[in-house]
Order: structure tokens, then sequence, then C-alpha cells
């Protein structure tokens, strides 16, 4: 099957019960045994659904992956992930992350022991320097595209530094979703996904996910999925999956939505620097024309006038909604100084490019030529 096939028909055939197209929403906490620990696989729905089990079977075929795992949220996936490495383990991740993230690796898992070295992971001398020296990895952790500067990380070479020093490389591959860009078959070992975005793409469910690409690492995270019980309910998990047989569609109408504010952001002289993977003047522009099959419907830029512009900029937009998240098919726009890196010292968050002046674009499924006169507009009142 073609992946615009598979989103409709991978690991989801008809009812076997009653021939319903869609699978079943199975509403039920618990499930009944014939004898004590003899039931249909089966038992508690913490440790397994029927319409969860879809659901992850779906997942991993997508990501062509041996294990799915879903979770209740993205950070909820990552949470689990955290949990299965040892106190002291040292983890590589780079610059730009999405700040809940940085938060949860800074101020939580440090209290663990856990220490974060942040790369540029677009260097891969600055990557070899880190994994040398010291204690080695336990894992090396990457966003490609990057939240929110849209960087593009080349996962075969990363891949490559960190399992020779035999460290776990992660990707979180939210922002180009398995339709674009597919790490496990580049070298990752477990892909992550906040299934609220793309996945889902409706802006009305939360939800994660991690695929493994080992079958043995994988059930070891499926019993930390049950231990730890940051599990989705069926009827998200429903959610997700009718968001998933559109996934392709989609990202062909975020994408043209993406090309079509380049095209007003790019020659503005209001606009210092564009962020987008699509763009020739990109940095890592062969990159992603290498790993991905498309760039996504993502893109940051930032504002010559700082704060005061983007302010103004905010605004003034009609089509785009000013709201976190991303990935929907309605147009939001963010401010990640302020909403989703807030957690982020200024700092450091200026230092990696997050100034007061950057805005994040999640461009949705709406005529192209809407969101161009929107920015335009929005741009005039600056």
């Amino acid at each position: 099957m073609r992946f615009d096939t598979k989103l409709i028909h991978a690991a989801q055939p008809p009812d076997p019960l009653t021939g319903a197209v869609n699978v079943p929403v199975y509403l039920s906490s618990t499930f009944a045994q014939s004898a004590p620990n003899r039931n249909k696989g089966y038992v508690y729905s913490r440790s397994a659904n029927p319409t969860r089990t879809v659901l992850e079977s779906a997942l991993a075929t997508l990501e062509e992956g041996s294990v799915g795992l879903a979770f209740s949220s993205g950070l909820g996936a990552l949470a689990t992930l955290l949990e299965s490495i040892p106190s002291q383990a040292r983890i590589v991740a780079d610059t730009d992350l999405y700040g809940g993230t940085w938060r949860l690796l800074e101020h939580h898992r440090r209290t663990f022991g856990v220490r974060t070295d942040y790369v540029d992971l677009t260097d891969l001398d600055a990557l070899r320097a880190s994994v040398a020296g010291g204690t080695a990895p336990t894992m090396v952790y990457a966003e490609s595209p990057t939240n929110p500067l849209l960087r593009v990380i080349d996962l075969a070479a990363v891949a490559k530094v960190a399992h020779a020093r035999r460290a776990t490389f992660v990707v979180d591959n939210t922002f180009a979703s398995p339709a674009l860009q597919r790490p496990i078959p580049l070298g990752a070992d477990i892909v992550l996904h906040s299934t609220t975005k793309y996945l889902g793409g409706h802006s009305d469910v939360i939800g994660g996910a991690l695929v493994v690409k080992s079958k043995s690492r994988g059930e070891r995270l499926r019993w930390l999925q049950n231990a730890v019980g940051a599990v989705p309910s069926p009827f998200d998990s429903f959610l997700v999956l009718r968001g998933m047989h559109t996934l392709g569609l989609r990202m062909r109408a975020h994408g043209a939505g993406a090309r079509a504010a380049t095209e007003v952001l790019v020659p503005s002289r209001k606009v210092r620097a564009v962020h987008y993977p699509g763009l020739a003047s990109h940095p890592q522009h062969r990159v992603a024309a290498r790993q991905m099959s498309g760039y996504g419907g993502m893109v940051s830029f930032e504002l010559t006038g700082g704060l005061p512009a983007a302010r103004r900029f905010l605004r003034s937009l009609r089509v785009f909604t000013l709201a976190e998240s991303l990935g929907g098919v309605e147009s939001l726009v963010d401010h990640p100084a302020s909403m989703t890196h807030a957690s982020v010292p200024r700092a450091e968050r200026e230092a990696h490019g997050v100034t007061d002046g950057l805005v994040r674009l999640s461009c949705g499924i709406e005529d192209p030529a809407d969101l161009a006169d929107d920015l335009r507009t929005a741009l005039g009142s600056v």
C-alpha cells in the first residue's frame, strides 16, 4: 500500500463482529474474564483497550516501527520515555526545543540526576565533541523540523554519531508527521509525536505517541505505559484515528498555505528573517529535500520592530487565530517568547534565536490566497 492508502486501511480492517468500517469506540474500563487471569486479551483499559490497540498498530505501520504506544499527551509520552532511563543518565538535546520539553528536562528530570547538554545538532562536529567528552550519553534527542525555528536535523548523520556512542536516538516528528518524514528508516530508535497536532489535525483532542524500532525495547516501554498510566481514553484514540485518515490530503494543503505565506513574508522589508525549510535560502534546505517529501505547514519569521511590531501584527490578523498549538485545519499564530517558550529563561531563549520579534505560523487548510491576504494586511499595520 502507498502511504495515503495506509492511512485508511493499515491495521484498520472492518470490525469482524459487525462489519463496521470504522473502529468501534470501546467505552469500557474493565473486561469480563472467564476465569481468574483468563481473558480475551483485555483486562483493564489502562493496560490495553481495543480502540487504542488499533491506533497503536496504525501508528507503528505509518512510522515503520515495531511497536506503537499511545499516550494522553505528547509530554505524557516523553515523561514515560524518560522514566525508562536511569538516574545520573545524560541526554544530548538540540538547542531549539519546544518549551514544554525543555521544562520537563530542566525542572523535573534534573532533580533525579539526569543531566541534559544542549548542542546545535545541525553542527555534527559540535555533536561529536559533546558525545565524546565525559560520560557517554544515554540519549540523543532531536526535533526535526525544530520548534520554533524550523531547523532541519540530518537524521541519518546524527543517528550514526549517536549509535557510535551506544546512545538511543529519539526524534520528535510532530512538525513533519509520517506523511513527510519517517525517522526510523533514517536511523532513529524511537519516534515521538504530539498526536494533538497533525495526526489528530482538528484541534479537538490531546494525545501523544511513541513508535519504537526494537520490539524488545517497545515492550519494555509498554510495561511503563501501563505502570505510569498516562494513556488516552478510547474516544480520544478514536479521534486521532479519524484525523489520521485525511493526513496526506491535509499535509499537502498545509504546505500550500505555508508556501503562500512565505511569498508574502520573504520580500517584506518589515521582516528580518523567514524560517521555512522549503526556501532555497534555508540553511538546511538540501537536507530537508533529501529526507522529507514536503516541507510542512509551519513557518516562523522575525519582525524588525521587535515586540511592539509583533503585538501590532498579532492584533491585526483575522484568519489566523492567536492560540497555542499547531497542526489543525484552522490557521494559528503563536508568539513563542510569551507563549509556547515562556518557560525558557529570556537570556537562553534569545541566545538560541527566540526573540521578542519572532512569530510562528501554523498554516491551516484554508484557501492559501486568504492566508496571504491576512498576512499582507497585518504587515501593513506594523
